[in-house]
C-alpha cells in the first residue's frame, strides 16, 4: 500500500465527518475531502514533518470548505422565478449604483502600501491570513486589521460619491446630451 493510500485510510472518516459538519450536505462533504486529498497530492512532498499530515489535511480541508462557502453565497442553487429575478434585479441596482469595478480598482490602487498589500492578496489573490502574514512578514492580528481598514477605506470611498457612469443609456438626461452633440 502507498503512502498516499495510507494517508487516505487514516483520514478519510474523520475528514468526512468534519466537512459534513460544516457543510450539511453529504454531495459537498465528499467533493470537500477529495478535493482536500487532490491538494495533498499536488502540494503534500512540501510537509517537512509528516507526523503533522493530518493537521495539514484538516487545515487544508477548513480553507476548501471557507473558500466553497464564499463561492456559494456568490451563486445560487435557487430556481429563478420572478420574485427571485426581482430580488436579483433588486441587489444589481444597488450594487450598480455603488460599484464601478475600474473605480475600484483606481481607489485600491490609491492605498497606502502597507493596507493594498494585504487586501490584494486577500481578495485578488485568495491566500489565507496565515499566509499572507508569512508572505508579508507580519502577525495574523496586524493582518486581520489592515484588511479591516482598507476595507473601511474603500467603502467609505465607494459610498462618498455616485458610481462614475451611469448605468445604462436610459439613466443619461436628454438635456445632457443635447449639450454635448450641439
Amino acid at each position: 500500500m502507498s503512502e498516499f493510500e495510507e494517508l487516505v485510510d487514516a483520514h478519510y472518516e474523520p475528514l468526512y465527518r468534519f466537512a459534513l459538519s460544516m457543510a450539511k450536505n453529504r454531495e459537498t462533504a465528499a467533493d470537500l475531502v477529495q478535493q482536500t486529498f487532490c491538494i495533498w497530492a499536488q502540494k503534500g512532498h512540501q510537509l517537512k514533518d509528516r507526523s503533522k499530515a493530518k493537521t495539514w489535511l484538516f487545515t487544508t480541508l477548513h480553507r476548501e470548505f471557507l473558500s466553497h462557502a464564499r463561492k456559494s453565497k456568490r451563486y445560487s442553487d435557487e430556481e429563478l422565478t420572478e420574485a427571485v429575478a426581482g430580488r436579483l434585479e433588486a441587489t444589481e441596482d444597488e450594487a450598480d449604483r455603488h460599484m464601478d469595478a475600474q473605480r475600484a480598482l483606481d481607489l485600491l490602487g490609491e492605498l497606502d502600501e502597507t493596507f493594498r498589500a494585504p487586501i490584494t492578496l486577500f481578495y485578488l489573490q485568495q491566500h489565507s491570513y496565515k499566509e499572507i502574514a508569512s508572505i508579508l512578514d507580519i502577525p495574523i492580528g496586524t493582518v486581520m486589521s489592515r484588511i479591516s481598514r482598507a476595507k473601511e477605506t474603500l467603502r467609505k470611498r465607494m459610498t462618498a460619491e455616485p458610481a462614475s457612469a451611469p448605468r445604462n443609456i436610459l439613466q443619461i438626461q436628454p438635456d445632457t446630451l443635447k449639450n454635448q452633440h450641439g
